[in-house]
């Protein structure tokens, strides 16, 4: 399965990589792992404020986790220059911006998880996760995503 056909199928655009806001890289390889720095969320090119529970409902947050993932693909394109190479989708670690009473990080997180599903497949795609609520993240953003990723 060629994965940039996939993503036409999909209609699906990959964005150029985003210059980082901080004294940070956007992605480290070392060896076969290629570690991608966390992305915030972005609605119509601005950064995606809001809390759930809040502000927010989990559909909306799913739908900025599955922008998110979209964004991190441009990313890990800009890293290994073929997303073909993509041997595996390792871990995705999601921060979840939300009051203290809201309990479904994870159901926001499915957003990213389920687009990567469909991208790489149930092998290459399926991944370890953790998704956390937090007080705040930078610049006001719902959400926040960092992914690990296994390359031939």
């Amino acid at each position: 399965m060629d994965i940039y056909a996939k993503l036409q199928e999909l209609n699906i655009t990959l964005p150029p990589i985003a210059i980082p806001a901080a004294a940070y890289v956007p992605f480290v390889q070392t060896g076969k792992l290629v570690f991608l720095s966390g992305h915030i969320a972005k609605k119509d090119g601005a950064v995606w404020v809001g809390q759930l529970g809040k502000n927010i409902a989990t559909a909306e947050g799913k739908d900025s986790a599955r922008a998110i993932a979209i964004d991190l693909l441009g990313t890990l394109h800009a890293a290994v220059g073929d997303l073909n190479k993509v041997t595996r989708i390792v871990k995705l670690m999601s921060l979840v911006n939300s009051t203290p009473d809201f309990t479904e990080q994870h159901l926001v997180t499915n957003g990213a998880s389920e687009l990567l599903g469909a991208v790489f497949g149930p092998v290459i795609g399926a991944h370890a996760r953790s998704a956390f609520g937090v007080a705040q993240i930078p610049m006001g953003a719902c959400v926040e995503i960092e992914l690990i990723a296994e390359v031939a």
